[in-house]
């Protein structure tokens, strides 16, 4: 029986909730402010107490059923807000590292491999959202971070989380301003949103794709396993000083992973191989009713193609490419009728664990986002001393080999790389990274007027 201030996750949150406990979607928000740390924990307190009246997902928990092995979001009148602070000589502990990355690339990484929910599959309840703020050596400020269950924080969630979270903290006078877009009430699933007809599909229809899928992923090219032992979450950090030109840079961020890997197998040229690719598309647009981005919650489909690669392509002909398959599979409606497929497969795999190469399932060569974040310093950034900030999330178990969160800021690319390691080594993807860069800035050097994509 539901609580009367819940409702059941829906068939992707279920998802979620099942994957956490491996360590994939964990989603985590990193600020590095140059202020005091005690000058946030009073303002950050109140900022959350804000967000978890305006978005009640946010401030609900979590309930697991193990009767029916179901799950519920479970909604309370006064969520509690609960801050971990690290002193300076605990953030010291885990800044130590030979690596000449920032501390709060540190601190994200970290996070990433802190998963809360690791017993959630038999805690009746947890909540959903973690905050910590870490005290920096020396008067460096510090870093605050937010951890949040996918269920209930995709991309766009996320993004508008810290512009909302930017805001009320920057706020001096309490009270001052008021979120009130979804009036305090929790949207639904996307499986509830989507519009009549959309995600129908014949019995027969349902079978033919499922089996498409397994079979296909079977055919994919992935990168060599390492290390499939030890914890499986780092980062890279790379901003090839690109500029947006106003074109979907999800094709062109494909097609460098696709030729960077395929060069650094040093295949011939006519040797070919498929490689999959999965580009997360934001749907609250198009639901019933349609959402807006202060809708939080989950609310993205994955669309899988494959692509074959022979060597030799040019990055602006193989973005087209790749870009154009990718809105001809939108544009059909396959990323929500094949929505149920990908989820049962999905279940299944995480079911079975031992059917899967060292128990973990890598579902593509790399994932990508139909949209880029645009961001552009502004004065509530400057009031909270803001100097720099990372967000992504976490694929352990299941997930792409390596995961880019793209983001222009100020006018320039700024990616954010993850990927399972030691599954995939440092040396191995540094290598892959510093090719897919090269790559781009190259193609950006090079630009003609077939790019405009």
């Amino acid at each position: 029986m539901l609580h009367p201030n819940g409702r059941a996750v829906g068939g992707t949150e279920l998802n979620w909730c099942r994957e956490v406990v491996s360590g994939t979607g964990i989603a985590v928000l990193a600020i590095h402010s140059s202020l005091d740390p005690n000058m946030h924990i009073a303002r950050l307190k109140n900022a959350l107490h804000d967000l978890h009246t305006s978005h009640p997902i946010l401030g609900s928990r979590l309930h697991y059923n193990p009767t029916s092995n179901t799950y519920s979001f479970v909604t309370t009148p006064s969520p509690s807000v609960q801050i971990n602070r690290f002193s300076h000589a605990a953030t010291s502990r885990i800044l130590e590292c030979d690596r000449k990355i920032s501390p709060l690339h540190l601190v994200l990484e970290h996070e990433l491999n802190q998963n809360a929910w690791t017993s959630s599959a038999t805690s009746t309840k947890t909540d959903v959202v973690f905050a910590s703020v870490y005290a920096l050596p020396g008067a460096n400020g510090c870093v605050l971070v937010l951890c949040l269950h996918a269920a209930a924080c995709d991309r766009t969630t996320a993004v508008s989380l810290l512009r909302e979270l930017l805001t009320l903290m920057a706020v001096e006078e309490e009270g001052r301003i008021e979120i009130t877009v979804n009036k305090g009430e929790m949207s639904l699933a996307i499986e509830d949103l989507v519009r009549r007809g959309m995600a129908k599909k014949t019995i027969w229809a349902r079978g033919v794709d499922m089996l498409s899928y397994s079979v296909s992923s079977l055919r994919l090219t992935n990168l060599k396993f390492i290390d499939a032992k030890s914890q499986r979450s780092m980062v890279f950090r790379t901003g090839p000083g690109c500029k947006a030109r106003g074109i979907k840079l999800c094709g062109a961020l494909a097609a460098a992973g696709l030729m960077a890997t395929h060069s650094s197998k040093s295949r011939s040229d006519h040797q070919k191989k498929k490689y999959g690719v999965v580009t997360l598309t934001d749907c609250r647009s198009i639901l019933e009713p349609p959402l807006l981005d202060h809708h939080f919650g989950f609310y993205h489909t994955a669309i899988l193609n494959t692509h074959t690669i022979k060597g030799g392509e040019k990055l602006w002909e193989l973005a087209k490419k790749t870009y154009t398959t990718f809105t001809n599979y939108k544009s059909s409606g396959r990323h929500l009728s094949d929505m149920a497929d990908l989820n049962f497969l999905m279940c299944r795999a995480m079911e079975n664990p031992s059917l899967t190469p060292s128990s973990s399932l890598r579902t593509c060569l790399l994932s990508v986002f139909e949209d880029t974040v645009v961001d552009e310093s502004n004065d509530e950034q400057n009031r909270v001393g803001i100097e720099d900030y990372m967000g992504c999330a976490s694929g352990h178990g299941i997930g792409s080999s390596i995961a880019v969160f793209d983001t222009v800021r100020d006018g320039r690319l700024d990616c954010v790389c993850v990927y399972p390691s030691p599954l995939h080594s440092r040396e191995q993807m540094q290598e892959l990274v510093d090719k897919m860069k090269c790559i781009l800035v190259d193609a950006g050097n090079n630009m003609v007027d077939e790019t405009n994509i």
